[in-house]
């Protein structure tokens, strides 16, 4: 109770100051107080019934200034345990988050801020900007989705994940993605996401050359006790991967994730002509860069467990 009354006195100080000043700045800056203070308990409550109800009201938090187009200024990157991209032209901002479940699943959020603002000409030497803003809440529909690699799905159908990384490429976006799925098995992805003309934000498109399939992304499944490594060359537009085997071939292990792990080569995916073009069997002793430790969240920080 203590907690919760000085954080209302808090949030009162900052609407009152509002008022004095730039009102939209230091309502922002209140909304900035009330999602740190949320995300303590979203992602480190001990129990899973505390986590989702301050789960709920972080979404609702970021619902509330959503709708305005200062909010693709808002910082959420100084936010923790989420993660927050955004391609260089600042055309959206892509704000995604999990919550551990008490039996090892995950369950995934995020909001979608896009900028489809325009600039025209109207005559010589004139220019108008047309603001054309638009969020989007994305909904996780991943538990009754049979085959991620050929799934397309919008925010309202999204196959929820935690993006970790972005390449832009020419007409759409290359995201790398990680899911603890469950005790076992976790994933890892390279999503992709485009914009139709309307504007319409889509996840999954045919943009890979992978042999023997035809994926909207791909899916990489392995044990939970070990470390997948993907990392992009922003430079020469590469992506390398470890290469995935069973701890034992020609076993009972072979065909199940479980068992699964690098197997100490890699593979990769060069970007040629709007597609991605798979390597199999590189040499990857050079292909390091910002995502070496970002295999994956921190289990210990993320993912609190009761005990």
């Amino acid at each position: 109770m203590k907690k919760q009354l000085i954080y209302l006195f808090l949030v009162i100080s900052y609407f009152s100051f509002s008022q004095k000043g730039d009102s939209i700045k230091n309502i922002y800056a209140a909304k900035l107080f009330e999602l740190r203070s949320l995300q303590t308990e979203v992602f480190y409550s001990k129990k899973e019934a505390d986590r989702m109800a301050a789960n709920k009201e972080f979404i609702k938090a970021i619902e509330s200034i959503a709708g305005d187009q200062k909010v693709l200024d808002f910082p959420f990157d100084s936010l923790h345990d989420i993660s927050t991209l955004s391609p260089k032209n600042k055309k959206f901002k892509l704000i995604t988050w999990n919550i551990h479940k008490d039996d090892e699943t995950h369950l995934f959020f995020g909001f979608l801020l896009v900028n489809n603002s325009k600039r025209i000409k109207t005559g010589f030497m004139k220019h108008e900007t047309i603001n054309n803003y638009e969020y989007f809440k994305l909904v996780d529909k991943s538990g009754s989705v049979k085959n991620p690699e050929t799934y397309i799905g919008t925010p309202d159908k999204w196959f929820g994940m935690l993006y970790l990384d972005l390449i832009e490429c020419e007409d759409y976006y290359t995201l790398i993605a990680w899911d603890g799925n469950d005790k076992l098995i976790q994933r890892k992805f390279i999503d992709v996401l485009y914009f139709k003309p309307d504007g319409t934000p889509v996840f999954g498109k045919d943009v890979f050359k992978f042999p023997k399939k035809n994926p909207k992304r791909l899916m990489f499944e392995y044990s939970s006790d070990v470390t997948m490594s993907i990392k992009c060359n922003h430079k020469n537009n590469t992506i390398v991967y470890s290469h995935l085997g069973p701890r034992e071939e020609g076993t009972v292990m072979d065909g199940l994730p479980q068992y699964y792990g690098p197997d100490g080569s890699f593979d990769s995916m060069i970007y040629k002509k709007g597609k991605w073009v798979v390597e199999e069997d590189i040499d990857a002793r050079n292909a390091k860069n910002k995502n070496d430790n970002k295999d994956k969240p921190d289990k210990e920080k993320l993912m609190p467990k009761e005990k």
